[in-house]
């Protein structure tokens, strides 16, 4: 890896731990907060594709294991990944790949394509890991955990609606796009 990619990589993992000092919103029925930290993963693919985006989030996830507590409310270390949320966090790097490698694969990547990718692979990629894991965990019936996952749904879609917004003026820019080419050459 060049230097330049390895910056990037750090640049969103650190990017994840400061969305994670962000005060979480906690819910009664729920183990799982309501956190900006998927605004983070989804970013981290549409800005630095489909490699540098999982990289950046596997990097994210070790700092976690290895006890930071850079996770929304200050969780880290290994008992994460054994909890409720454990299959949201593993969705992580995969959803930041998949949203890298379709943006590149778009010939004229507009707004509503990139809000696309963001709301039916990323939302639904991170729900599609985290939701039967939370069961399990939680001994409960998918059914009821998906019924309880719906309130997640608006502020996941504003967080798809912005970070398709801060993907699409990144990428019409010129020099972003020439930077981002040269790393990913």
């Amino acid at each position: 890896m060049k230097i330049k990619d390895i910056t990037y990589v750090a640049l969103f993992a650190a990017v994840m731990g400061v969305l994670g000092l962000i005060p979480p919103i906690m819910l009664t029925f729920t183990p799982v907060p309501i956190t900006l930290q998927t605004l983070g993963v989804i970013l981290a693919g549409g800005i630095l594709g489909a490699r540098l985006g999982a990289l950046s989030q596997i990097v994210f996830l070790l700092i976690v294991a290895a006890g930071m507590p850079l996770l929304s409310g200050g969780r880290g270390g290994l008992g994460v990944f054994v909890g409720p949320s454990a299959g949201y966090l593993f969705s992580y790097p995969f959803v930041a790949f998949c949203i890298g490698y379709i943006l590149s694969r778009v010939r004229t990547l507009s707004l509503k394509h990139i809000l696309a990718t963001n709301l039916t692979v990323g939302i639904f990629l991170i729900y599609l890991f985290g939701i039967p894991v939370q069961a399990f965990v939680m001994n409960l019936g998918i059914v009821d955990v998906i019924k309880m996952s719906t309130v997640y749904l608006p502020g996941d879609i504003l967080k798809a609606l912005l970070a398709s917004f801060l993907v699409y003026k990144l990428r019409k820019n010129p020099v972003f796009n020439r930077m981002i080419a040269k790393s990913a050459a």
